[in-house]
Formats: structure tokens, sequence, C-alpha cells
């Protein structure tokens, strides 16, 4: 958009003096060498009969009394509609002195008023902007009203300046909308307008801004906007993508609720009150964003980037699960977000000091947690869900492993995405998002069990703890001598969450044990005592002797019997609650029982501690 035209046409001059010896700046009207003010009164007659409506005014400059505007529009009503109409209308740096009445006009071409000066009450009420309408660096000193206008093409409003209310209510916009610098030092109400695009960068909202109900169908602009007191947004709609980036909310005490079917973004923006946002959008971007207060965020459909975000008081961001009400009692609609899940998502905390955030019944399945300063103070409360590992039965080299469900963070997932031996299943990291390597995943999941323990929540931490181990197990720099403890814990018992697996091997311990018993263990017959003795004079001299086991003979068939099974399930059962059988063993079976009194126990508590991980709170 043109600025303000300079003044180069042929001016009135009059009232010239040494300090002014331009004098008056106005445009000299057709049949004079003087403005439509200063000219003769017959010229000035000339002039007015000589419109009709449709004809074009220009008025450049010219300081015009209420009462001489009320003439020449008079002269340019239609006697049909009873309404002014004007062509091409040219008021740039014009004065109007008293009230300026143009409502319900209809200007068919363009309207041009920048750097005019309104001293009165602007009446745009009704008006149809046919063409272009721009008010660039105009000045409003009283209110402006341009309830239910119509602007047809681009309407500029650029460093224009609003001392009294704005009044925009049920205005709409066919074109784009422009209020870039603008200055609102009144209540500026946009209630029921209709935008096709809108900017308002580096406006000024010194009152109260109302833009309930308003639709913006095209491109929203709010970059560096101030907004010094509440700014409404109740129930209005951005059909395409609304920016806020740095705008400045200073005693806002509530955002929305508003419905945004593209981006909503509000990144390196400041809140200076306690706020409550409430955002029904596609995508919400709060990068660098400060809230210098309590905050509340609540969320629907949105993907919700908070990378870098400040907050210095608790910041609570939540899952709305039902549709936002306004304060009218009517339902957002939400029709332009058809077809995603509700569900809210965060997909990145990078950056954002945690001690203070509280994420509630939220999609974090694809959410960047590495980078988080005081992770293990974050509070998830609710049903917050996480990506799973795929489950199912996969090779790994020569090796087939069994993948149990747990939750993993995506950057475990993208990690492991790059490994030659993935598994299908394992999510790519998306373009421009480093992959994050086991030594570092490992911090970030211990900080999270930390943070679900301190919430008595065992079982959600119990998926973390696992995961933190897996990566000090993948980590390259972890000793060699630690990994392959860590891999044996692993195998056994699943790093002691996994009783399936504990018991398994239990199981298999026991068996083995009952079959080497059976085998080898148990001697081939039993051993009786035998007693001796010596009889000298009246005493009596006994010795009992008791044979060594014999070992087994015979063919293994004879030694798979049910009395030799039910003898050998005897001694192992005894041994794996820490007591001896009492029954007479081979030099075989003792040792296999002294081995099964040591690792049978074991496994065991393995399993009883993986059972309590997973339902003690």
């Amino acid at each position: 958009m043109a600025t303000a035209p300079p003044l180069s046409w042929a001016h009135c001059g009059d009232g010239a003096s040494a300090s002014d010896p331009v004098g008056c700046r106005g445009i000299t009207v057709p049949g004079s060498v003087r403005c439509l003010t200063h000219a003769a009164p017959a010229e000035q007659h000339a002039y007015l009969t000589s419109l009709s409506p449709g004809d074009d005014l220009d008025l450049r400059g010219t300081t015009i009394a209420q009462a001489l505007l009320d003439q020449i529009l008079s002269r340019l009503t239609d006697p049909t509609t009873s309404l002014a109409r004007i062509g091409t209308a040219q008021f740039d740096s014009a004065i109007f002195t008293g009230d300026a009445s143009f409502g319900s006009a209809t200007f068919t071409r363009d309207a041009r008023f920048n750097s005019a000066t309104f001293a009165g009450t602007a009446w745009f009420g009704s008006a149809i902007f046919t063409g272009d309408a721009s008010f660039g660096s105009a000045t409003f000193t009283r209110d402006a009203r341009f309830n239910s206008a119509t602007f047809a093409g681009t309407a500029w409003f650029g460093s224009a300046t609003f001392n009294g209310d704005a009044l925009f209510d049920s205005t709409t916009f066919a074109g784009t909308a422009l209020f870039d610098s603008t200055t609102f030092a009144g209540t500026a109400l946009f209630y029921l307008a209709t935008f096709t695009n809108a900017w308002f960068d580096s406006a000024t909202f010194t009152q109260d801004a109302q833009f309930d109900s308003a639709t913006i169908t095209g491109q929203a602009r709010f970059g560096s906007a101030v907004f010094a007191k509440d700014a409404w947004f109740d129930s209005a709609t951005f059909i395409g993508e609304a920016s806020f980036i740095s705008a400045s909310f200073e005693r806002a005490s509530s955002l929305g609720p508003l419905v945004c079917g593209g981006v909503l973004d509000l990144s390196a923006a400041s809140f200076g009150a306690p706020v409550t946002v409430e955002v029904a959008a596609r995508r919400l971007v709060c990068r660098r964003t400060r809230w210098s207060e309590t905050a509340t965020l609540w969320l629907r459909y949105a993907e919700a980037d908070l990378s870098d975000a400040v907050f210095e008081y608790p910041l609570a961001v939540a899952d709305r699960q039902r549709p936002f009400t306004a304060r009218a009692g009517t339902t957002l609609d939400e029709s332009v977000l058809a077809g995603l899940p509700e569900q809210a998502r965060v997909t990145s905390l990078r950056g954002v000091d945690a001690a203070h955030l509280v994420l509630t019944d939220l999609d974090l399945s694809s959410c960047l947690f590495s980078g988080t300063i005081h992770l293990d103070q974050l509070r998830l409360e609710g049903r917050s869900q996480f990506r799973t590992a795929p489950m199912g039965v996969h090779r790994h080299g020569w090796l087939p492993v069994r993948h149990t469900h747990r939750s993993t963070l995506a950057e475990e997932q993208h990690w492991r995405h790059t490994r030659p031996d993935a598994a299908p299943g394992w999510l790519a990291a998306p373009p421009g998002v480093d992959v994050v390597q086991p030594g570092a995943l490992a911090a970030v999941y211990r900080a999270l069990r930390k943070s679900y323990e301190d919430s008595s929540n065992e079982p959600g931490a119990a998926d973390f703890y696992y995961g933190e181990m897996e990566m000090r197990r993948a980590d390259p720099g972890t000793d060699r001598a630690e990994r392959g403890l860590l891999t044996a814990y692993w195998a056994l018992s699943g790093y002691g969450l996994r009783a399936a697996r504990a018991l398994g091997w239990l199981l298999a311990a026991v068996t083995f044990t009952v079959l080497v018993m059976m085998l080898w263990g148990l001697p081939k017959d039993g051993t009786p005592s035998r007693t001796t003795g010596t009889i000298t004079g009246q005493h009596i001299t006994l010795t009992t002797h008791s044979p060594d086991p014999a070992n087994p003979a015979g063919s293994v068939r004879k030694r798979l019997t049910s009395d030799r099974f039910e003898k050998s399930l005897r001694v192992v059962v005894n041994s794996v609650i820490f007591r001896s059988s009492g029954q007479d063993l081979t030099t075989a079976g003792t040792y296999t029982e002294m081995a099964s009194r040591f690792t049978e126990p074991v496994l065991l508590g393995l399993a009883a501690l993986a059972v309590r991980g997973r339902i003690k709170r």
C-alpha cells in the first residue's frame, strides 16, 4: 500500500503569513483559485450545484466543516435510495472540524483518507467501499464508527491513530485489512467482523481490543502488536494462519476460546498477567513465549511446540475433552478441524525449565524432551500417552528378540530407526530434528522416572526405568563389564520388570534341576545306616556308619520314574525357598541343589519385583 501522496497539487494558499508562507493547503476547486472552504460564495455554490450522485470528489488538504460536508453529501445523495453515492473520493490530508457523517454512503471506486484528521466523530457505519479504502496515518480524535461497513477491496489503516473508540463490529473486509502500526487509544471493537486477510502488525491497543466472534478467512497477523488491557477473542475463528509473533499481552486475563484452522503462532509473545488460553487449532507454536504470571493452556486438536518457552510461575497445559463454550453459552464451531484427532499433543519441550510445568491428559508420543531443564520436576498428570515400542518377535542379527509393550520417548524411536538392525515400526526423526544418542537419552529417561516416582506412580516410572537401562546398555561409553551385567539382567528378567521372563527362566531352571536330580542327583537305592557295637564288661559301644550314596546305574529310561520324579521335585521346590530337603544326594546332586538354592530364589525374587513394580502405587 502506497503512503499518503505529497501535497504537490495546486493548493489554496489562503491565509498565508510570515510564519506560514504556504497558507491553506487545500486543493483548488474548478472555477476558483481557492479551496472549497475559502472559495467565494458564488464559486462555492457553483461547485456544489455541479455535483450529482456518483461524481468524484477531490478535496485533498481541505479543511471541511460539518455543515459544508453535509451540503456536499446532500448533492451526492441518490433520490431513489436516499443514500449518498460517491465515485473516487480523495480526502488525503483533509481536516474534518466537526462530525464526518459518511454513514451508509457508497464509494463506487477508491476512497482515500490518508493523513486525514477527524476532529469529531467519524461516521462510516454501513458504508460500502467498492474499491480500495486507505486511511493510512489518519487521525481519529474522537470515536471512529465503521459498524457494519463493507470493504470490497483493500482496507488500509496503517499508522492510523484512534484516540477514541474504534468500532468495527459486524464489518466485512472482503480484501486485505491492513492495520499495521496503528494506535488504538480507546476500545477497539471488531465484534462479528469478517476479514479475508487482517494485518495488525505493530498495532497498539491502549484499551480493550474485542475481536469476539470475528471471522478471518485468510491470514491474520498481529506481529509485535501491543494489547495494554484485555484482548477478547471469544469465539473468534481463524480459517487460515494466525500470527501473534512478539505480541505483548500486558494485562489480558484470557485469550480465546478461539478456533484456528491453521497455525496459531505465539512465538516470542509475552503475557504480563495471569492468563487462561483456550485454543482449538491445528498447531500451536509457543517458541520463546514468555509468561510472567501463572497461566493455563487448554488445548483441543493442537500440536503444541513449547521450545524455549519461559515461565516464572506454574504453567499448566491440558487437553480439553469437550468443545469450548463461549461466554454467551454457545459451542464453538470446530468444523475447520474436522478429521483431526481431538487429543492435544505436545511436540517439543526443548529448552524449557520444567520446574513449574504441569502436563495433563496430553499425547506425548512425538514430544522432544532432550534439552529440557529440571525435567525431573515435570508433573505428568492424567492419561499422558507415549509412543510404544513395536511389539512382537524381531530379529537382531541372528538372535530373535521379543519386544514387549512399553512406553518410549520419541528420541529413542528416532535413534532406533537409524540402527542397521532396526525392527519395523520405529518412528523416523522429522526433518530438521537431530538424533539423540543413548548416553543423553539415559539421563532423560532417568529424570522422567524420578518425576513419576515423586508423584507415587510406580507403574508409570517402570517403563522409564526400562528405557534408562536400555540406553545404558546401548551406550558405547558404557564399560564392557557393566554392559555384560546389564545384558544378563535384561535377559533374565527385563531389568526386574518382566515377570513372565523371570518366571520362564525359573520354570526352565526348575525343570532342568529336576531332570538332573532324576538322572544323577538321587542315589541308586536308599542308604540305610549300619550300626556295629562292642560289649566290654557292662559297657556297650555302638558305632553307626552312613555309607556314601551310590550313584544311580542303569539306563536313563530306568531313572525317569515317577518315584524319582517326586523326590527330585521335592528337593528342588525346597531349594527355591532356601530349605534343605533332607534327602540323601549324590555328589552331583549335592552341587546341583546348592546351585538351585542360589539361582532359583533369585529368579523368583525378580519375578516378584516385576509384579510389585506394576501394581505398586
